[in-house]
């Protein structure tokens, strides 16, 4: 395998941390300094199919923004199915994985300046068929950055914690980004965070200020997360859902909710709702609510729909009743998406203003 290239790991102390959101950023900011930067990821737990291979969601997004001329399957070597951990345990076969991980690596630093690696997670995760983060690590020779969720105390417990088994596999931290930090306290954080990590032997890199419209997802997200179908396709179901409103309340309390940003969501059989949202015009910007999902695999009638059919939104069907619709949407996690072009922009801006990229490349 291919052990001169400059490389360096993204590993996380949790899920949902910002691992995705400082590789994207990253990939950016190296690009002014190496112009053929390359991708992996090596183990992936969330996929999507592409030409009948499962890849990892994150390396489609990657390779949509930045076109990286490098075949999906080598960027997204293992997809982590859900027989895949009892299959492992059945008929260990760790030499061929890593095997599989090592060629793909080669593939994706063909011809390129600099690789950047994405983990799965915190340090351990993956430790159960034996390809750890910090294995993993390991096995492409890379050093590691850590992203950890804004604060002091606990975030600096848990980036002990990888620590310990980064170092273990004698793999080098060379920092740690610390995410989702509320702007007024970025100054404190920043101060504090740096005197925690020094006495744990690290160094703080960067601290990326808490940005809601990250958080937040589009319509488009939500439409996959319900797995619903589209009745009006009016509007664009990129805009990003600002409020989530549930309509179990009388028209004249509902409408004063009918604002730009609003996802509906009501049966389709409350026509009087509906008919309020229709009502509502596009404000002097031209913004409107960002969406209707309709319930219970219930369609209004003919009638309503012609008018929904003129909102300048989409409105989504959904087969579920209105509260395992208003749970999912409240517990989906939002991942950035090709075409989520305002969150895309806002996180290079966010990563070449806050975190140390020639500190990075001098450490490598």
């Amino acid at each position: 395998m291919n052990t001169t290239l400059p490389r360096v790991f993204i590993a996380a102390t949790r899920q949902n941390d910002g691992k995705t959101t400082t590789s994207l950023g990253l990939l950016a900011a190296l690009r002014a300094h190496y112009p053929r930067v390359g991708y992996i990821k090596p183990v992936g737990q969330r996929f999507v199919e592409v030409e009948e291979q499962k890849i990892d969601e994150d390396t489609v997004l990657m390779d949509s923004v930045y076109k990286l001329d490098c075949p999906l399957v080598d960027m997204s070597p293992i997809a982590v199915e859900p027989d895949f951990t009892r299959k492992y345990l059945q008929a260990s076969n760790n030499e061929a994985l890593v095997k599989r991980i090592s060629k793909a690596f080669d593939r994706v630093a063909w011809e390129k300046d600099f690789v950047l690696c994405e983990g799965s997670g915190h340090a351990g995760v993956g430790a159960v068929f034996d390809l750890s983060n910090a294995t993993v690590a390991r096995i492409l020779g890379a050093k590691v950055i850590i992203v950890s969720r804004g604060g002091i105390g606990k975030p600096i417990d848990e980036v002990a914690l990888n620590q310990a088994l980064f170092e273990k596999e004698g793999v080098e931290i060379i920092g740690v980004i610390l995410n989702k930090v509320m702007p007024e306290k970025l100054e404190f954080v920043t101060d504090f965070a740096r005197r925690g990590l020094k006495r744990k032997g690290l160094e703080l890199l960067g601290v990326l200020p808490h940005q809601p419209i990250l958080s937040r997802p589009t319509l488009q997200s939500i439409r996959d997360e319900l797995q619903a179908r589209t009745l009006c396709a009016v509007g664009s179901r990129s805009h990003i859902v600002q409020e989530v409103i549930v309509g179990a309340m009388g028209v004249q309390n509902a409408q004063r909710f009918f604002k730009p940003g609003v996802c509906l969501i009501t049966p389709g059989d409350r026509e009087d709702l509906l008919l309020a949202a229709a009502a509502t015009l596009p404000n002097s910007k031209g913004e409107s609510l960002a969406g209707i999902v309709l319930t219970d695999g219930m369609e209004p009638s003919a009638s309503v729909m012609g008018l929904l059919k003129k909102m300048p939104c989409p409105v989504l069907l959904a087969g579920q009743d209105i509260y395992q619709v208003a749970s999912k949407i409240h517990d989906m996690m939002v991942k950035t998406r090709p075409g989520d072009t305002e969150k895309i922009d806002l996180i290079r801006g966010m990563i070449g203003q806050h975190v140390d990229v020639p500190r990075i490349l001098a450490k490598l």
